[in-house]
């Protein structure tokens, strides 16, 4: 349990560090009437630390089945994994997480490091024309995270389906056409609608380093050339001015999916 606190803590205190967020599932392509494990991790390359269930931190925890109805996800306080779901009916179901804003205050080095990093440039060049480069920042952050299931290695239809989250990744093609090598189209909603010029950022959990990526284009979407199969993480951010009430200079949200290329 002492570890489990400590990766919470880590995760609401240190996203700079270790900024991945995901679900991972304990199998993605479940058997139908099985319970599967749907680990919430925050980490770096794929690789993480487990983040128990903070019920006062989720907007959001929900199963979509392959019919497109939604059933919340049951999890212990302070658990890992932090929810658990049972496999119902065959087909694709997409499990999706949202987490309620943090805060966080970073010096300015450490905050236009991250800028970059995440391909967040029009922020950096705002803070810029403000004279705000050496100003620490302020900032409220929230996550949407998602996973793709293939209930049964039944899944025909339904990968595609958007769940309303906030900052939210939509697979654009079944993982299990995808043949790698071969291409694998994403697009990046915003508030429901297509976000163009995001960073858009993949990963295979078995080779990390040789992530790929890409920027949306006018209807949000990418397109990723996967070079093997595997599970792979797809992962973007987006920022905008903070609310005046929050107190902070800057709201970002971070979207994670998470599927495996048969």
């Amino acid at each position: 349990m002492k570890k489990l606190v400590a990766a919470c803590t880590f995760a609401v205190a240190a996203p700079l560090l270790a900024h991945d967020f995901w679900i991972e599932p304990t199998s993605f392509r479940p058997e139908v009437g099985s319970l599967v494990g749907l680990g919430l991790r925050v980490g770096q390359g794929f690789r993480g630390d487990p983040v128990p269930l903070m019920p006062d931190k989720v907007v959001k925890f929900v199963t979509a089945s392959p019919a497109g109805s939604e059933t919340r996800v049951d999890g212990v306080p302070g658990r890992d994994p932090a929810g658990r779901a049972r496999i119902t009916e065959p087909g694709y179901v997409i499990v999706g997480y949202r987490s309620s804003p943090s805060n966080l205050e970073l010096p300015a080095d450490k905050f236009e490091a991250y800028l970059k990093e995440e391909g967040l440039e029009k922020v950096s060049e705002a803070r810029a024309r403000r004279g705000e480069s050496e100003k620490p920042s302020k900032e409220i952050y929230s996550r949407c995270a998602k996973t793709l299931l293939d209930a049964g290695a039944a899944g025909t239809v339904g990968f595609d389906r958007a769940l309303g989250l906030r900052l939210e990744l939509v697979a654009e093609k079944s993982p299990k056409k995808v043949a790698a090598p071969g291409p694998m189209p994403v697009r990046l909603l915003y508030e429901g609608k297509p976000l163009a010029g995001a960073l858009v950022f993949a990963l295979n959990r078995d080779e990390p380093e040789k992530r790929l990526s890409a920027r949306t284009d006018g209807a949000g979407r990418v397109r990723f050339d996967l070079p093997r199969n595997g599970a792979w993480l797809v992962k973007a951010v987006h920022m905008i001015p903070a609310p005046a009430q929050s107190g902070a200079d800057w709201e970002s949200l971070w979207a994670s999916l998470t599927f495996e290329v048969p």
